[in-house]
């Protein structure tokens, strides 16, 4: 390979490559429809105001419901399952609409040019970061092709963005502008609300090392436009947004890893055997495995800073509701952040081990295949 070749073929064209033949070979199977990229149901296509409970037909998949908010934000509530809680994750739908100019045939275009753009530029800087640690750019690709953003960009779901937006917010506070990561940190906020954790990993890093000004800063930034859009919602929809998912979602556990134990007792030992084989290797080994350094971390003096979004990204893990666990796909919707702080985290502090098995979650891909 030249030279030349070398410099551009790296992660991120690697995953730019990918994503567009497996979005091109969604479109082939789909006769060209783009539509598919939104997983539209017959339920909710209905706008009838059902919740979800009452669907006897065809649910569809998530990205339908930024699709509907995108193509009629006013009127969309009819369409939703929860209206408040699809509605809080605004900035997608937003976006979809002001790139496709409101025409109803562009949004699931806008929504994968935004996706694919997001999740492409959020892997170039996950390269970076790497990079300014001496570590292999490579290792980027346990972000870049982890099917919890990957799949997110033909679901036309919410969290390659809003992820992708952490990312940029972490680059510029490595960088020292808290001013740019904090404003990123706040339009990841008004992407997805588990974005969240990554603001109070800041804060955690803060006040540890009593820097009240960046604490006050960050919080006000952050969190006055997500307090201002909940109260816009309950006075529109008469709710606010935040919870434990959508319809049919169990509440937050309570019992560490209760939502995994939970299986067995829902679904039977053979169920429980399948999904337990999937679930404890992807999400509870590493969970606890980044308890045990970062709280080792916090007990020796104040952590830094990827310590610190690492541990409040592994502290939810053992809560997570049996509704996210039970559901596969959900849960690694959900893990993007332990995904993410894991292979940062392992990167910085030379763990070499677990940075090698982070690339396993790349093997997840293979349920593209069989999808």
């Amino acid at each position: 390979m030249k030279p030349h070749s070398a410099r551009l073929f790296r992660p991120w064209t690697l995953v730019l490559i990918l994503g567009m033949i497996y979005l091109g070979v969604i479109l082939i199977v789909n006769s060209g429809d783009p539509k598919t990229f939104v997983t539209l149901g017959d339920c909710f296509s209905q706008c009838a105001g059902l919740d979800g409970e009452a669907c006897d037909d065809d649910e569809g998949y998530d990205g339908q419901f930024a699709y509907y908010i995108a193509r009629d934000p006013v009127g969309s509530p009819d369409c939703l399952d929860m209206p408040a809680y699809r509605l809080q994750r605004i900035l997608l739908p937003a976006l979809g609409r002001a790139l496709s100019l409101g025409h109803d045939g562009l949004i699931p275009w806008a929504f994968v040019i935004i996706n694919l753009a997001a999740l492409v530029i959020g892997t170039a800087l996950v390269e970076r970061l790497l990079i300014t640690d001496k570590t292999s750019r490579w290792f980027a690709l346990s972000y870049g092709l982890f099917i919890g953003v990957f799949m997110a960009v033909r679901l036309s779901t919410n969290e390659t963005l809003a992820y992708g937006l952490v990312i940029a917010g972490i680059w510029y506070a490595e960088r020292d502008r808290p001013w740019q990561a904090a404003i990123l940190l706040a339009l990841a906020g008004l992407a997805k609300e588990t974005t969240g954790l990554f603001t109070a990993g800041y804060l955690l890093f803060y006040a540890l090392r009593r820097r009240w000004r960046d604490v006050i800063r960050l919080a006000v930034i952050v969190g006055v436009p997500f307090a201002a859009w909940q109260i816009v919602l309950y006075d529109w929809l008469g709710a606010v947004g935040i919870g434990s998912g959508g319809a049919k979602a169990t509440p937050f556990e309570i019992i560490p890893y209760n939502g995994v134990w939970r299986i067995a007792f829902d679904g039977g030992l053979l169920v429980f055997l399948v999904l337990g084989a999937l679930v404890i290797p992807a999400a509870v080994l590493p969970s606890l495995w980044a308890l045990r350094y970062t709280l080792r971390d916090l007990r020796l003096g104040p952590p830094g800073v990827y310590a610190c979004l690492l541990l409040v990204n592994a502290a939810i893990m053992p809560f997570v509701p049996f509704s996210t666990y039970r559901e596969y796909l959900g849960l690694l919707r959900f893990m993007p952040g332990l995904v993410l702080m894991v292979v940062l985290y392992a990167a910085r502090y030379k763990h070499q081990r677990p940075l090698l098995y982070s690339t396993l979650w790349i093997v997840l891909l293979l349920f593209l295949v069989v999808g």
